[in-house]
């Protein structure tokens, strides 16, 4: 087994150590369809208004939307986010309106129950779905869960069923979303973690598109010259080695790392360490080729048979990508069915083509 220390001793590639970790962080400006749908209950409280707020806490069959989406609901019908097609919607307007639904405190109700129920509110198949929805008012603390969330904290959201009263925690990265009689407990703020070592262009176009799907994102890169130049608001950039990055993070379920520099250098020393965490998805960019020279290096530094398994490369889903942007989807796309659970065949290319000035050319 070869040392990880020579390893990087005999890096021929110049790259800079900053010891203790050079952290630039970027608060970002984009936010999630849920993350919206708290900025306008809470600011349409601070005006005054009556607001109910309603997350799906059950779905059964095929639900249009899953369980933790949120939907706010105004006094004279305004509306923002969804939990199906819109005729549920319609139907919460009409009951929210006539304060038949959480007038004064949460409440506890079902949709699509029947078959009969299920046709009338457009959901497919017989899905069912149930919500709590609760009425807004400072005792639900959305303001404070906003900055929580702005500050990239997970945040555990514990309402109170009896009376609507809310209190703040920090989460821990394993919860997830329940409902009792007593309360309703909801998961709020980045819940995926993406690192991704390089912070090349391909991983200027990743970082945009995975922060639309709510990771919390760091990139590593202690290449000066690379890093210098990161601008990607609402990610976090550490300079330290890759591999004491990973260690650092200590990758769980929750965590994706992707390597990205094409210097097999730095790549290799993230995933030497990725591959032997919990992390949910390993991938490093390359050629077919560069891979299989690169499962052999792994070997030499104690990656083990069934680790090298657990590793995506060449990275991404075959999609025929050529440009950065197009990889860069192709990436975010393997990531969410690895997340679902979801395994995507070999594609077959039906016809060869190339684009040229708008025009498809045999």
């Amino acid at each position: 087994m070869r040392d990880r220390d020579q390893f990087r001793a005999n890096s021929t590639r110049a790259t800079v150590l900053h010891w203790p970790p050079t952290v630039d962080t970027q608060v970002g400006s984009m936010d999630n369809v849920d993350t919206q749908v708290l900025k306008k209950a809470d600011e349409w409280q601070r005006d005054g208004r009556r607001v109910v707020l309603g997350t799906i806490v059950r779905t059964w069959g095929s639900a249009p939307r899953p369980v933790g989406s949120l939907v706010a609901i105004r006094d004279d019908g305004l509306v923002v986010g969804s939990v199906s097609g819109g005729c549920i919607e319609d139907d919460l307007v009409d009951r929210v309106r006539a304060r038949a639904l959480a007038a004064d405190t949460p409440q506890r109700v079902k949709y699509g129950v029947t078959a009969e129920d299920a046709f009338k509110f457009g959901l497919p198949c017989g899905g069912t779905l149930e919500l709590v929805l609760e009425p807004v008012g400072p005792q639900s603390r959305v303001g404070e869960l906003l900055d929580r969330i702005g500050d990239g904290r997970q945040t555990i959201r514990r309402l109170a069923m009896s009376n609507g009263e809310v209190t703040l925690e920090d989460g821990t990265g394993r919860d997830v979303l329940r409902v009792t009689d007593v309360e309703l407990v909801s998961v709020h703020g980045p819940r995926l973690r993406l690192l991704v070592i390089g912070a090349g262009q391909l991983t200027h176009y990743l970082a945009q598109m995975a922060l639309a799907c709510d990771y919390s994102i760091t990139i590593c890169d202690p290449r000066e010259e690379y890093a210098d130049g990161w601008h990607v608001p609402g990610t976090t950039l550490v300079r330290t080695m890759p591999d004491d990055t990973v260690l650092e993070m200590k990758p769980d379920a929750n965590t994706a790392i992707v390597a990205l520099t094409h210097d097999p250098k730095l790549d290799d020393l993230a995933l030497i360490e990725a591959l032997k965490s919990n992390a949910f998805y390993v991938g490093a960019i390359g050629s077919q080729k560069n891979q299989a020279a690169r499962k052999k290096r792994l070997v030499e530094f104690g990656v083990t048979a069934a680790q090298l398994d657990h590793l995506h490369g060449p990275v991404g889903i075959k999609n025929g990508a050529r440009t950065p942007p197009e990889i860069a989807v192709s990436i975010l796309a393997e990531l969410t069915a690895q997340k679902y659970g979801y395994r995507i065949p070999t594609p077959i290319a039906v016809t060869a083509q190339r684009v040229e000035s708008g025009c498809a050319v045999g």
